[in-house]
């Protein structure tokens, strides 16, 4: 497959499995530098669609890099109030969302002092957690390979081979191989449905993950509801959250959490910064420790923006059959690795995830920060109200 079809075919992919573009839509499109032919084919695929805009917003990083180097640090948590203006309007506008990944520089602000580049969150805006939780846009987002993120995740192989790789692998995973990607999305979709059911129907009151480096037990909400990324907005209009997915989710109790876990990928900010070989210890829902190999202040530095970002906002459960994790790529993008292992994050939690009642207790944040925590060899167990223990993923497999 020609590199110019593999784009047309994943900005039709974004346009309609993911976003699922109305007639008549305002579409926001949010992207990096280098990322211009996806875009391009995006915005063409919208107006094909019957979209009456398309707004793009380029994000750089360079100037990210420039604005840690020789800013103040005590501005660098400022943005604009606009940024986040522009978002709730979207929202208030019941416009679509379409937001593209993929480092066009990777490590470009390892050299920096983590310490501030955790104070400089975007492109990440804080408005954001509002209106995914409003549901008042249908959005989604999706990868776009660039030669420098293709060296990173294969720098075994030469430049061109190693691009060609890594558009062979977002191939797949994207389910663009297959005679109808539609098809094998909502057969896909329908398996993960089903083990969100499967969760709902046990009601577990916490989960056990136990495994090299890990020990946690997080606790779940009375009305914790668990689902795949297949959202619905407030006027109807069913959307994919992430493509590819591979997940189930739900909100859990901030204030449970117990145990120390072991990240077992890399976590990578958008933006460009790291954290690796990351280690956390909970004490009745709060982050006490955050250790790493590398990075440890860029997560506390965002941790430390308000008193929710220490504490869970989301549980996800991967299991093996998706297409990510048998790969055994890193792809040291939080959009793919997320999807091919078990995942938390701390951070703001989502209130549709939860009955009304629970509402007042979901986790609030201005950061969502996910990180990978499970493998083949991370045993999950439910636990039901009344001390039973269930086996819930065994070498990746549902046991329920």
């Amino acid at each position: 497959m020609a590199t110019v079809d593999r784009v047309q075919r994943l900005a039709e992919l974004a346009v309609t499995v993911g976003a699922n573009v109305q007639p008549d839509q305002i579409v926001a499109l949010g992207a990096e530098l280098g990322h211009e032919p996806i875009v391009r084919a995006i915005a063409a695929a919208a107006y094909r669609r019957g979209a009456r805009f398309v707004d793009v917003s380029y994000f750089d990083p360079h100037v990210k890099r420039e604005r840690i180097l020789n800013a103040r640090p005590e501005t660098l948590e400022f943005v604009p109030p606009w940024y986040g203006e522009r978002i709730i309007q979207l929202g208030e506008l019941r416009a679509s969302r379409i937001l593209t990944r993929g480092p066009g520089t990777p490590g470009l602000l390892d050299d920096l002092d983590p310490a501030l580049t955790g104070r400089d969150i975007l492109p990440r805006i804080k408005e954001s957690g509002k209106v995914v939780g409003d549901r008042t846009t249908n959005w989604t987002i999706i990868p776009y390979p660039t030669p420098g993120w293709a060296q990173q995740v294969h720098p075994e192989l030469a430049p061109e081979d190693a691009l060609e790789r890594l558009w062979e692998e977002i191939v797949h995973v994207c389910r663009l191989d297959e005679a109808d990607p539609v098809a094998a999305w909502t057969e896909r979709i329908e398996d993960t449905r089903a083990a969100a059911a499967r969760l709902n129907e046990r009601h577990f009151d916490s989960l056990h993950f136990e495994g090299p480096g890990t020990d946690l037990t997080i606790g779940l909400l009375p009305t914790s509801i668990w689902a795949n990324a297949l959202f619905e907005t407030v006027d109807g209009t069913a959307h994919l959250a992430n493509v590819p997915t591979e997940e189930v989710f739900t909100t859990p109790d901030p204030e449970r959490a117990d145990g120390f876990v072991t990240s077992t990928k890399p976590l990578v900010f958008p933006g460009g910064s790291s954290t690796k070989g990351l280690r956390v210890r909970f004490e009745e829902g709060r982050a006490v420790a955050i250790e790493a190999d590398e990075g440890a202040a860029n997560l506390r530095a965002q941790t430390a923006k308000d008193e929710g970002g220490v504490r869970l906002g989301e549980v996800a459960l991967v299991d093996r059959e998706g297409r990510i994790g048998p790969l055994g790529t890193v792809f040291h993008d939080t959009l793919l690795d997320e999807n091919a292992a078990s995942h938390i994050a701390l951070g703001q939690g989502f209130e549709f995830s939860v009955a009304e009642e629970d509402h007042g207790r979901v986790n609030k944040s201005g950061i969502h920060v996910d990180f990978m925590i499970g493998s083949p060899e991370v045993d999950v167990t439910g636990a039901t109200h009344d001390g039973e223990r269930v086996p819930v993923l065994r070498g990746g497999a549902w046991q329920i």
